[in-house]
């Protein structure tokens, strides 16, 4: 056991971060299991389902580091590939659009204040 206040600390920081990860790990198993299931059922409909809830159990994996953004994209074409070969149409997944700013309504254009030419120094005394 650390003695240390920091190390003790780390202790119980890494402690939570584990749980957060055990956690993130197994809804991502059981999503690409749910989909491995109804790939043999055959079910295109479920197919789709379980490829769509596993993509994002994928994305929220990388979200939080818990694997990394080429082994998703690795395992995302992976369940493309298996639900094309079950017959079933890939699922579409809408892209995330980044935030856009609200539109400002006719902005006025505002000249910068003219600058003041540079004064001349005075010449050093002899």
């Amino acid at each position: 056991m650390p003695i240390i206040k920091s190390a003790k600390k780390r202790v119980k920081v890494a402690a939570k971060a584990k749980a957060r990860n055990v956690r993130t790990k197994r809804t991502l198993r059981e999503a690409l299991k749910a989909f491995s299931k109804a790939v043999e059922s055959g079910k295109t409909a479920d197919i789709q389902k379980t490829q769509r809830d596993a993509i994002s159990a994928l994305d929220v994996a990388v979200k939080k580091d818990v694997i990394h953004k080429n082994k998703a994209a690795r395992q995302k074409a992976a369940l493309s590939a298996q639900a094309k070969a079950a017959g079933a149409k890939p699922a579409k997944i809408a892209a995330k659009k980044a935030p856009t700013k609200p539109a400002v309504a006719a902005k006025k254009t505002v000249k910068p204040p003219a600058k003041k030419p540079a004064t001349k120094k005075a010449a050093p005394k002899k």
